[in-house]
């Protein structure tokens, strides 16, 4: 699979949101949006001209999907399944996104990213109902438990996980920090995204 080998805070930058791609640095003064809010390169604190419309919309896209570390061609894939779903094509998005496993992994505290979540899920770390997957696409479903492997349990990244993380758990996840578990309470909403996103830009922009 292909994989970012720069520096993702230059993600956020470019994006001028935080993506929390850093894990916990995210949460402190250390971040670098917070030091240099400019867009990265020489010219970042330049002032910047009015965006077009399809530049605004190319923004949101690219932000979603730096934010879920996902490729092109997958990240289309997943809004036309959206597409198929009845509801607001937008708001379907954003609930197929969020429930990705890697996604749930990271938003239930069991990992500090979603790309060190998408790396722990892909080493056969994870279990759903019982059954292991190691496969980060997979979409979860209401009343599904994810739960670490015994035999994973005490590795370094899940030793950490116990001591709890500094972000905000969502609502549609019940999480057991010391078992390492998290059961879907219920599907993600709308409210339910930790960054700022126009999904609505996001649909216009595959709907040229």
């Amino acid at each position: 699979m292909a994989r970012n080998t720069g520096s993702v805070c230059r993600m956020c930058r470019r994006e001028g949101v935080k993506l929390f791609l850093k894990g916990e640095k995210c949460f402190t003064q250390k971040c670098p949006l917070t030091k240099r809010p400019t867009p990265p390169g020489q010219h970042g604190h330049a002032r910047q001209r009015k965006m077009s419309e399809y530049g605004t919309q190319l923004r949101e896209k690219q932000k979603a999907r730096r934010a879920y570390g996902m490729l092109e061609t997958q990240f289309h894939r997943t809004y036309l399944n959206a597409l198929k779903m009845k509801g607001v094509s937008g708001e379907n998005l954003l609930q197929l996104l969020e429930r990705r496993l890697d996604n749930v992994v990271y938003r239930a505290g069991l990992a500090p990213s979603r790309a060190a979540a998408r790396q722990l899920v892909n080493h056969g770390h994870f279990q759903v109902n019982g059954q292991k997957v190691d496969i980060p696409s997979y979409s979860v479903d209401v009343n599904d438990v994810i739960t670490v492997r015994a035999s994973s349990k005490e590795n370094v990244p899940f030793k950490a996980a116990r001591e709890g993380s500094p972000r905000i758990l969502p609502k549609w996840l019940e999480v057991n920090a010391d078992q390492l578990t998290a059961k879907v309470a219920a599907l993600p909403g709308r409210e339910d995204i930790d960054f700022a996103l126009q999904e609505n830009m996001i649909v216009e922009f595959y709907s040229r």
